[in-house]
């Protein structure tokens, strides 16, 4: 608490001298324009239903991914030749630069939140698979032949070792998830999007109007750290016992 109040001292006191000393407004706005800018933006319901559009979008996305990335990253952790096969995949779709898809899911599915969604998915998924996978690698051997001995199925194997096993890394995933479908349907808003805070973003830095931009880019952020307060949230209400929490 007390080094995030430095870091906040520190930004505004930079900030502070930097106008001071000339800075052009078009560059960086004064921090009281910024302000009022900012309280304009809040009191407009126009504004929150761009927040709105904004926060489906990396629900939506997020949402996606944790389920495909939660059976796709367990089947690659209980079936080591369907890793092998699938890797080559895997190191292709994460070096592929997503922004480079952009156009593509804007011809696919339209400029409505659709393409948004897709994007935040896509992002978000990965992270989640690879910490599933190790969290079902990270079972011990001898535990799954104890269940196997006594009679258990896959499936309950899958319910009462692997998933509650796997769960801490699933979360961890999770929490880094979500700010990839932060950065995904940001994105897209920004390159391909009607609608949406990064939409605003892009109206405001169009018109030249700086301190409305800046001031939209403090709200994509307090967004932002909602959400992923939220998940971290939930990590440390799920497992609690677990030193990650």
């Amino acid at each position: 608490m007390v080094g995030a109040l430095v870091t906040i001292v520190v930004v505004v006191g930079a900030w502070t001298v930097a106008t001071a000393a000339g800075v052009s407004p078009l560059v960086l706005p004064p921090l009281g324009s910024v302000a009022s800018a900012f309280a304009t933006l809040v009191r407009s319901p126009v504004t929150w239903g761009q927040v709105g559009v904004t926060a489906t979008e990396i629900v939506a996305g997020f949402g996606i991914a944790l389920v495909a990335g939660i059976v796709v990253g367990v089947a690659l952790g209980r079936l080591r030749w369907l890793e092998q096969a699938a890797r080559p995949a895997l190191v292709a779709f994460q070096v592929i630069p997503k922004v480079a898809l952009v156009p593509i899911f804007v011809l696919w599915f339209g400029f409505g939140p659709t393409s948004k969604i897709v994007l935040a998915a896509l992002l978000a998924f990965l992270p989640i698979t690879m910490n599933v996978l190790l969290g079902v690698r990270s079972v011990e051997p001898g535990h799954r032949d104890v269940l196997g001995q006594l009679g258990a199925s896959r499936w309950q194997m899958l319910r009462s070792l692997d998933l509650p096993t796997a769960a801490p890394s699933v979360l961890t995933g999770a929490e880094t998830a979500i700010v990839f479908a932060v950065i995904g349907a940001v994105i897209g808003e920004f390159l391909g999007g009607s609608q949406g805070l990064g939409h605003v973003v892009v109206v405001a830095m169009n018109s030249l109007d700086t301190p409305r931009m800046f001031a939209a880019i403090v709200l994509l952020a307090l967004l932002g750290i909602t959400l992923h307060g939220l998940v971290a949230g939930a990590r440390r209400l799920l497992v609690p016992w677990h030193t990650s929490a």
